[in-house]
């Protein structure tokens, strides 16, 4: 089943959480950085479903299980754009055209992909967007020093199993069990 993106769950999760770490998830800020860890914990607010194919899929069941693209910036980009089975799907479009709960990654001068943030509002044509690993709420994109950014706009979920809701769970820090 197809199912619509809960995008004002999620940024509610992020705005929650940008300066606190959900103790239901490791965090990574001392070993290479918090903040696709943290967008995938927003986007799993705003979907309660993972996708639990091996090495390819998009889960967290503990530190020492979970796939590559719940942490790391390129495999998360690549899951949300090429994602047919359960679990969040999107395409990269304009940063003119993301709304909130959509995700922004972050690129040096060698287009290496290096941030992952979440869209969390607008000032104007202004993005504001919420992260972890520098710690921000609501900051302008503006204020960021980076050589590209790509947007992925969030198209909503697939559930084959029936669906849940995770949410509350998720954003008191209770439990992952309703999401797995």
């Amino acid at each position: 089943m197809l199912y619509a993106y809960n995008r004002r769950h999620a940024v509610e999760y992020a705005k929650k959480w940008a300066f606190y770490r959900n103790g239901l998830f490791f965090d990574f800020s001392e070993i290479g950085g918090n903040c696709t860890n943290f967008v995938s914990q927003c986007i799993l607010a705003g979907t309660c479903t993972m996708n639990f194919t091996p090495t390819f899929g998009w889960y967290y069941i503990s530190v020492e299980d979970r796939s590559p693209a719940w942490t790391g910036v390129e495999f998360l980009y690549n899951f949300l754009t090429t994602n047919e089975g359960d679990g969040p799907f999107g395409i990269e479009e304009d940063l003119s055209e993301l709304q909130i709960g959509d995700v922004l990654q972050l690129a040096d001068g060698n287009e290496k992909y290096y941030h992952t943030l979440l869209v969390s509002g607008f000032d104007g044509d202004e993005i504001l967007v919420t992260a972890q690993t520098n710690d921000a709420l609501d900051r302008p994109l503006s204020e960021y020093t980076y050589a590209d950014a790509r947007g992925i706009h969030i198209l909503g979920y697939r559930k084959m199993a029936p669906r849940c809701d995770c949410y509350t769970e998720l954003l008191d820090a209770v439990s992952l069990k309703a999401c797995i």
